[in-house]
Parts: C-alpha cells; sequence; structure tokens
C-alpha cells in the first residue's frame, strides 16, 4: 500500500446524547446547527476557512421528513454558501463513510480544510416504527418486513453462531454490557450516565430484561438516541498554521494513522454460510471485518492490538463487540471470552474497549456514531477525555459497522509517540 499524506483531526463538538430533542420542541436543522456552533467554538475555526462539508446520515426522510442535509448545512451560514457539500448513508456507518470521502479529498490535494458532520434525530417515532425505519438497513424485503425488532434478531443470530462454533455463555456478553454501561456513568455526555445498571441486571431474566432475539436481552442493546458529533479533518499545511495559531506542536495533534473499508453481502444467510466455513479453515468467522481492521493496521505502519492503547467499537449490540474483541486480534479466533475474563477491555486492561461508553452506554444516534468515535479517540489520544481517560493513550481505532456486520469501517488515529 502507497504511503498516505496525512490528514489530520483538529477536534470537533458532540451533542448531549440523553437530550430527546422532539420532546424539547427542536426539530433536525436545531440539532445540525448547535453541532455546527459548538465545533467552531471548541475548535477556534472560522465558517470561513471551511472548505468541504460531508454529512453523514441514515434515515433523516424516514425520522424526520428532511432529506438534502449537505444543503442545510450550508444555510447555517452565509460564509458556508457555494462551499461543496454531500450526504453519505452506509446505515449505522454513515458518519464513518463521510469521514473517508472527506479524508480522500484532503490527502488527493484538493482541500485544506473539511467539516464532517454525522447527525441522527430517532426519537420521533414509537418503538416499533423507528424498529421497522432500522429494519431498512438489513434486506429489508428479506430480513426485516412484518419483523418486529428485527436488528436483535439479526445480531442474536451471530450469538447463535458463535454458541454453536465456540460454545459462547451469555455471563460474558452480561460482562460487556456491565462495562459499557460502567464507562458510560464517567462520560458527561452518555445518555445512559445516569441509569440504573449492574452485573445482575445483565444476567436477570423477566419483564426488565426480556429475551428480544435469541440470546439477546435488552441489556445488550446499544440506545434509541438523537445526536450529532462533528469533527474537522485537515490537511499538513493547514494543520501547520492551525498549531502555530494555537500554540501547539504539530506532532500533538492527532492524525488519521490508518483506514480500512470492507463490504459483506448484506444477507445475515450469506454471512452465517461465510463464518461456518471461516471456522472450518480456523479463520475469523467475520472476514470482512477482519480485512477492514487489517488493512487499517498495515496502512498505519502496525503491528496489531499490542500497538493500541484503546479501541472505540460498534457494540451496537454485545454480540458485536464480542466480535470486534477477537477480530482485533486481541484473541485468537473463538476466544473473546478470555480477554472478557481476564479485565483485557477494561479502562485499565491490556487494550480498553468503549471507554467512552460505546453506543450501549453512550448512545447510538445512527449517522453520528462514526464521527462520535473519531472524536472520542481523538480526546483519548489529547488527554481531554476527563474521567473517562486512558493514561497514556496516544493511538486508538474505531470500528464503524452498518447493517448486520455488512458495511465495515475502521479508522486509527493517534499522535507520535514522544
Amino acid at each position: 500500500m502507497a504511503k498516505a499524506k496525512r490528514v489530520y483531526v483538529l477536534g470537533g463538538y458532540q451533542t448531549d446524547f440523553a437530550r430527546n430533542w422532539s420532546k424539547e420542541g427542536k426539530n433536525i436543522q436545531a440539532m445540525l446547527y448547535e453541532a455546527m456552533d459548538g465545533a467552531f467554538a471548541a475548535t477556534g475555526i472560522d465558517p470561513e476557512e471551511v472548505e468541504t462539508i460531508h454529512v453523514g446520515n441514515f434515515a433523516a426522510e424516514l425520522y424526520a421528513m428532511q432529506g438534502h442535509l449537505g444543503a442545510m448545512a450550508v444555510n447555517y451560514s452565509e460564509k458556508l454558501r457555494s462551499l461543496p457539500t454531500s450526504r453519505h448513508e452506509a446505515a449505522c456507518a454513515s458518519g464513518a463513510i463521510a469521514t473517508l470521502v472527506a479524508r480522500t479529498e484532503i490527502e488527493a490535494g484538493h482541500y485544506d480544510l473539511a467539516m464532517v458532520i454525522g447527525i441522527e434525530i430517532m426519537k420521533t417515532v414509537d418503538s416499533k416504527t423507528g424498529g421497522d425505519f432500522l429494519g431498512t438497513a438489513a434486506w429489508y424485503e428479506k430480513e426485516a418486513k412484518g419483523v418486529q425488532f428485527p436488528f436483535p434478531k439479526l445480531f442474536g443470530r451471530l450469538g447463535s453462531v458463535y454458541q454453536e462454533l465456540y460454545g459462547l455463555k451469555y455471563e460474558h456478553l452480561a460482562e460487556i454490557s456491565t462495562i459499557n454501561y460502567e464507562n458510560a456513568k464517567k462520560n458527561p455526555l452518555a445518555q445512559t450516565r445516569d441509569w440504573y445498571m449492574s452485573k445482575e441486571h445483565a444476567l436477570s431474566q423477566g419483564s426488565y430484561n426480556m429475551e428480544v432475539g435469541g440470546i439477546i436481552r435488552i441489556t445488550d442493546c446499544s440506545q434509541v438516541t438523537d445526536g450529532a458529533a462533528v469533527i474537522f479533518l485537515a490537511s499538513e499545511d493547514y494543520a501547520k498554521k492551525y498549531a502555530k495559531r494555537h500554540g501547539k506542536k504539530l506532532k500533538k495533534i492527532p492524525y488519521i494513522m490508518g483506514w480500512g473499508h470492507a463490504t459483506a453481502p448484506i444477507l445475515f444467510d450469506v454471512k452465517t454460510e461465510e463464518a461456518y466455513a471461516a471456522k472450518k479453515e480456523g479463520r475469523y468467522i467475520l472476514p470482512h471485518t477482519r480485512k477492514a481492521i487489517t488493512d487499517a493496521y498495515k496502512r498505519a505502519g502496525i503491528r496489531g492490538p499490542k500497538d493500541l492503547d484503546l479501541v472505540e467499537t460498534h457494540d451496537c449490540f454485545t454480540t458485536s463487540e464480542y466480535a470486534a474483541i477477537e477480530h482485533f486480534g486481541l484473541t485468537p479466533p473463538g476466544e473473546a471470552y478470555r480477554a472478557i475474563e481476564d479485565g483485557d477491555i477494561r479502562i485499565g486492561g491490556k487494550l480498553p474497549f468503549n471507554p467512552s461508553g460505546g453506543l450501549i452506554g453512550a448512545g447510538h444516534p445512527v449517522g453520528a456514531t462514526g464521527t462520535r468515535q473519531i472524536l472520542d479517540v481523538f480526546r483519548q489520544v489529547t488527554g481531554t477525555a476527563g474521567e473517562y481517560q486512558v493514561e497514556g493513550a496516544k493511538i486508538g481505532a474505531t470500528l464503524n459497522i452498518g447493517g448486520s456486520a455488512t458495511t465495515n469501517v475502521v479508522h486509527i488515529v493517534g499522535v507520535e509517540r514522544d
């Protein structure tokens, strides 16, 4: 792989994921503008410096009856008018895809400063309708039409595959859930920061923790969330000027070290066939997820998980995080339980997963998750993550997944080690 030009991450802003914007009487435009306000204020960037805007969003046409979000972003300020904008959709990986395209434009030398916005408003409809909307991230006609809450069932099937192939025990999923809720309590923007949660609750069954899809229970699920997250990406030329202007050293500004992008067949039945074939060959059972990760490692020039300080992964359900633990290479295939039992994924462990609380704890506004993950890694490697800071973090990875492990996008973001 050819060595690419550096693309820097200058920071950004995240809305409070605990908010219900509909109850506040505010629409997606208000959310977009607040996120942009916050990002400009947090970074000290003026709107007139922005050269291109990319918006990641899954289904605003369904949840908010609003499309064309790139044009809505330009409407924020006269200083942004005439800029090139685009909106990107890849289900729950929409924010990461928007980031990939923005990075490519800067790497190609077309622009020096890009604004990437991830946004979703979801609490505009009841849970049944919302579940049907989310079903369009699968093959709707074959996997979601007429199915109540299709995605818990799809990721429950992933759990069933692990149970059959490797003897997965529910107690390990319960521990993942517990850790993410614990981490979220340290995150002032997390949706569940004030919720009650314990390992005993996660292990319980009944009306307060019903099974919603095979092995999946309520505590294994990510949240329905309203929210937005904005990041700025910059060329090295712009980053040098930015560093000088703000009294920073360039080597202390995070940059995208590597990335990976791999798409699997959309039907989970096909993924299941691949999983069984991979097990027979001793390989990881989600080969496309694994490829996105290993491609990112190669582009970053790192050996693997030993060179990472943390991972922000896509725990739409505990089964997806369980898979991510081994697909990042922290354990061999089928042995993620060892990292869970040994405390490796806890803050202070060998490789902390989701110190922010992840999608289960921090929240999952679908189109915003990919950008939120990168913003959280930015916070970690700049030592600004507050109570959920991983001590000494210099390099972090994100895994943003769309559909049932269909669109897989990995970013590795870091600063130079001293």
